[in-house]
């Protein structure tokens, strides 16, 4: 019986290793692997550090959260080394809303930037903590990834341009101007407007985020916003995690008047991975009161081949020289299918290529683009802290808000 049982055992055995051997492998993903391998491939914006802070078993907890483990989450070592990521902006999100306001926006914002630096600190063989485009390609080369803070809502700041510096002074690299929420100097996406954009003190905020070196983040931002800071800046913006209007018409998403602008601006928008603002069909489920949403089927999910088609978008209005990857991993509770973590961008550039896309705009996407436009940002700092010196302007001073 025993020999049978084996004997069965060895026939299942060698029927799963001519299975394994006539499926071959993908050469678009093998061909992904290698072009992920030779250049960096630098995601806009992850949320990490509030997965940390949130964490239910153990909140803010960086020595719990052990990313050499398998993570409750989207992210952790094994599966960013097999999502071949060369760099990124780790988000210092901190929500806008009345509750963290209680506490206050500067100190929850301390603390985000604290997890994030412990994170770095605890992987250093992993993670490597950069402040410019020069030591995003240093770590590629030393095998790390290039890790960056960035700020998620300008209500961190608190109306202060001394507060921004002193973010700055602590590693932050962009600022998202705002989250969800209208601002007293901007205008947010998701919220009622109230400034048509942009007021003066704002478009100072982007003028010594120049001046600083630090990219102005435009994602969150109502149209108005976005074209108020265009018209203001100076250096490259981005949109760390967004995706096209024109695709999806969610307010999240960029409009294609705002994309035709980038080019003589020099900036990039970083398509996301959130199924609600990458699928029409999930867009329009998430509008239904959930008490008024069909019980009878599940809902749709967003597809790679969907995000897919956001960035074709993206390059046919705006131009390769202005699309990358902002995958918005672990700040989101739905994935799409086929990108349901870090593991998975080789899987969205083996489509691309599908499609036609050349291994020299694939390189643009997914790292040479965010890194031109960081260079360039650099470049307006050295010349603007030349010529200005900090801004001592004050939201009283040019909107006549009292403190």
């Amino acid at each position: 019986m025993r020999r049978l049982l084996c004997s069965a055992a060895l026939s299942l055995a060698t029927a799963a290793c001519v299975t394994a051997q006539a499926v071959p492998a993908d050469p678009y993903v093998q061909r992904a692997e290698r072009l992920l391998t030779n250049s960096p491939l630098i995601d806009g914006h992850n949320d990490l550090p509030w997965a940390i802070r949130e964490n239910k078993a153990t909140p803010r907890d960086v020595e719990a959260y052990d990313l050499r483990k398998t993570t409750p989450g989207h992210t952790d070592l094994a599966r960013l080394r097999a999502g071949m990521l060369g760099g990124q902006f780790w988000s210092v999100y901190i929500p806008g809303e009345e509750e963290i306001a209680k506490q206050g926006y500067a100190k929850v914002q301390l603390e985000q930037i604290d997890i994030a630096r412990r994170v770095f600190a605890r992987y250093p063989d992993r993670l490597e903590p950069v402040t410019t485009a020069a030591g995003f390609r240093a770590a590629f080369a030393r095998g790390r990834i290039g890790s960056v803070m960035g700020m998620e809502g300008g209500h961190a700041i608190e109306n202060s341009l001394g507060a921004l510096r002193a973010f700055y002074d602590l590693g932050s690299r962009y600022m998202t101007l705002t989250h969800n929420v209208t601002l007293d100097w901007a205008d947010a996406a998701l919220d009622t407007p109230t400034h048509h954009g942009l007021t003066p003190f704002g478009r100072e905020v982007v003028r010594e985020m120049n001046r600083l070196g630090m990219l102005v983040d435009l994602a969150h931002t109502s149209p108005a916003t976005m074209s108020n800071a265009l018209d203001v800046t100076e250096a490259p913006v981005i949109f760390s995690h967004a995706a096209a209007r024109a695709v999806v018409d969610h307010a999240r998403n960029v409009p294609d008047s705002i994309l035709a602008r980038l080019p003589r601006n020099g900036g990039v928008v970083m398509v996301t991975f959130v199924p609600g603002f990458i699928s029409k069909e999930v867009a329009d489920w998430n509008r239904v009161p959930a008490a008024q949403r069909p019980t009878n089927r599940p809902p749709p999910r967003a597809t790679l081949t969907q995000v897919a088609d956001h960035i074709d978008h993206i390059r046919k209005v705006a131009g390769v020289d202005h699309v990358g990857i902002g995958g918005d991993f672990d700040g989101i509770e739905d994935v799409i299918v086929g990108l349901e973590d870090v593991a998975s961008y080789p899987r969205l550039f083996a489509e691309l290529m599908r499609r036609g896309w050349s291994d020299a705009d694939l390189r643009k996407l997914a790292g040479e683009n965010v890194l031109r436009a960081m260079t360039e940002a650099e470049r307006v700092s050295a010349r603007l802290r030349a010529e200005r010196p900090a801004s001592t302007k004050t939201i009283e001073e040019l909107d006549g808000q009292r403190p």
